[in-house]
């Protein structure tokens, strides 16, 4: 998933979102709440995790400011308030959960699990092409009962391929699609990452599956054999 962080507190935010890159999310890490009201004006995530108190714009604004917009993404306010007035407040202006501080990160991550399940783009735990299937929870790719575990940065490179099957995907769609708000990828990071997914499909003998459309970018097909 593609993950809106706002925290303003820098040493909450980088744990969280080293933690949730870790297992395969793409996150866009913020500590102010006008920064974070221009991203969801200009980027669709899957979820969104607001601290309530924020500099300049609160968590609990955004939400309501987001819903106002028509989106629908679920969204999970983090905060010290532990009163049921504030969780209500809360849960009325759009947000779907609420967790309160000091919480543990499993957790968190729990949460997000469960909340994932709510995003647009939900098609179940496991993304399939063909008998090529790849775990959400574990980030383990299988394939005729083999197994190779995924890093967290080709998770989400398979990821990406799986929801657009057959697609031919720029490295700028790429770029937009894997890296931070912010961040820009080395010259040579796309081609390498692609070279590494390649060695991991390899185990489970789909290398060529992974194809280059030279002058353009990649597409992930089954063999017509596969398809069937």
């Amino acid at each position: 998933m593609r993950i809106l962080l706002v925290e303003d507190d820098v040493t909450q935010l980088q744990p969280l979102q080293g933690a949730l890159s870790k297992v395969g999310h793409v996150v866009d890490g913020v500590e102010d709440g006008e920064i974070a009201q221009w991203l969801i004006s200009e980027r669709d995530y899957d979820l969104l995790i607001l601290d309530w108190m924020l500099p300049k714009i609160s968590g609990v604004s955004l939400c309501q400011q987001y819903r106002q917009a028509g989106k629908t993404s679920p969204v999970l306010i983090l905060t010290a308030k532990d009163a049921i007035l504030d969780k209500v407040s809360a849960l009325d202006v759009g947000a779907d959960d609420y967790l309160v501080k000091p919480f543990s990160l499993l957790e968190l991550l729990a949460r997000v699990r469960a909340l994932g399940r709510r995003a647009p783009l939900w098609q179940g735990d496991t993304l399939e092409l063909a008998d090529l299937q790849l775990d959400l929870n574990t980030l383990i790719l299988k394939r005729q009962e083999i197994t190779v575990q995924l890093s967290g940065r080709e998770f989400q490179l398979l990821e990406y391929f799986l929801r657009h099957p057959r697609q031919v995907l720029t490295h700028d769609q790429i770029e937009q699609a894997l890296w931070e708000w912010n961040t820009h990828p080395e010259s040579k990071a796309i081609k390498m990452l692609v070279h590494r997914l390649r060695q991991r499909l390899q185990i489970v003998k789909a290398e060529d599956w992974l194809q280059t459309v030279y002058g353009v970018g990649y597409r992930l097909v089954a063999p017509e054999s596969c398809d069937r």
